[in-house]
């Protein structure tokens, strides 16, 4: 895992843990959170890569340098999450535009783990949602249940 790197807010080096969810920006603690809350310019990330490697900083920590030991057990294979691309009944769920407008509301939700326990309510994210898990993690023939 990557050593935090110095924090954008108060300089703090190597204390950098956390991220802005918006625009990418490491801080270190919940003081230097709130100062960059509230001058955040919401500065879209592949700009701030282009910056970084301008400037020949490292990149931000990609997934395989946040999760930690515990998390790793969730974490699909990128060669199981290219099958949902490949998925005709995912592709067909996908024309539908009101569950395009879910995912989109859910892209731009400030608060994304609340909203996603809403939409589980309603059957078409859950078909969804079924579909894709039955895509990257498929049932083993032994657990199911005779029809």
């Amino acid at each position: 895992m990557r050593a935090p790197g110095p924090c954008a807010e108060c300089g703090a080096g190597g204390a950098a843990r956390y991220r802005c969810p918006r625009c990418g920006s490491a801080y270190c603690s919940v003081p230097c959170c709130r100062t960059h809350r509230e001058r955040c310019a919401a500065e879209p990330r592949r700009e701030r890569q282009r910056e970084r490697e301008a400037a020949g900083q490292e990149p931000p920590p990609g997934p395989e340098d946040i999760l930690g030991e515990e998390d790793e057990q969730d974490r699909v294979p990128p060669q199981r999450l290219k099958l949902l691309g490949e998925s005709e009944e995912l592709q067909a769920l996908l024309l539908n535009p009101h569950l395009r407008q879910l995912l989109l509301a859910i892209d731009s939700a400030p608060d994304k783990r609340s909203l996603l326990r809403r939409l589980m309510q309603e059957p078409l994210f859950v078909e969804f949602a079924d579909c894709c898990l039955r895509i990257v993690e498929p049932p083993e023939k032994e657990n199911l249940l005779p029809e």
